[in-house]
């Protein structure tokens, strides 16, 4: 699809105040020590709570409004068809697990694509309030120590590679077989980072992220993002 300048900024503004609206969603309830959460499966705890929704619901209500041709994914509400040619890829909470345990490692996805894949990425993490943006020309992160643009780190031997993954246990056991045989001849592995390692990607800071069994809403804000830093 072309994409205007006009209609690129537009997808702009809305997806930055859509990453606004999920900041004051999630915000509202991080490190709520009452906070409730109910599990997605029976053989492992894949916990959703008040605030995925709420999140998800303020971001549907803003595409409603500026945005209602265009179709959204989102993971507690599922699929909205569109007639635009473009759908809103939203993870609300991306790292509940995270979240919950009142770590600023989590984050909220927000990308819109058309049929050939993710044009514009967010990663937003709304506790440390860095915002890191990538597509439509754009490629730089926002937050504390100011803006910055994104790249990342040169090509290097896996011996000299920082790697992540969220969980040890990577996907399958076959997947998880594979990636112990590439943990160890990696200089530095770190766990637990969920959607913020990917941003690391982008920023220069680390070389690689292993996982498995990720949906949609999981990677295309990354792949947006990473892709606008000049990576895989």
């Amino acid at each position: 699809m072309r994409i205007s300048e006009t209609l690129a900024a537009e997808l702009v503004a809305t997806a930055h105040e859509l990453a606004d609206a999920a900041r004051v969603a999630t915000l509202s309830h991080f490190r709520s020590r009452d906070l409730a959460a109910d599990t997605k499966e029976t053989t492992r705890f894949d916990p959703v709570t008040a605030a995925d929704r709420l999140s998800e619901e303020r971001m549907r209500e803003i595409l409603a409004r500026r945005r209602p041709d265009d179709g959204i994914l989102g993971e507690e509400f599922g699929i909205q068809d569109g007639t635009s040619g473009l759908t809103w890829v939203l993870d609300p909470i991306d790292g509940t697990r995270s979240y919950m345990s009142g770590t600023p490692t989590w984050g909220v996805l927000i990308s819109v694509r058309d049929d050939q894949g993710p044009l514009y990425g967010i990663i937003d993490q709304p506790y440390i309030g860095e915002r890191f943006e990538g597509g439509l020309g754009r490629a730089e992160v926002n937050g504390p120590m100011g803006k910055a643009a994104l790249g990342v780190r040169s090509p290097r031997p896996l011996a000299q590679a920082t790697l992540f993954t969220t969980f040890p246990e990577v996907g399958t056991p076959e997947e998880g077989a594979a990636f112990r045989r590439v943990a160890p001849k990696a200089r530095l592995v770190r766990y637990g980072t969920d959607c913020y390692a990917y941003a690391l990607i982008a920023a220069g800071q680390i070389d690689l992220v292993i996982e498995a069994g990720l949906k949609a809403y999981d990677v295309q804000a990354p792949i947006a993002v990473i892709e606008a830093a000049g990576g895989i």
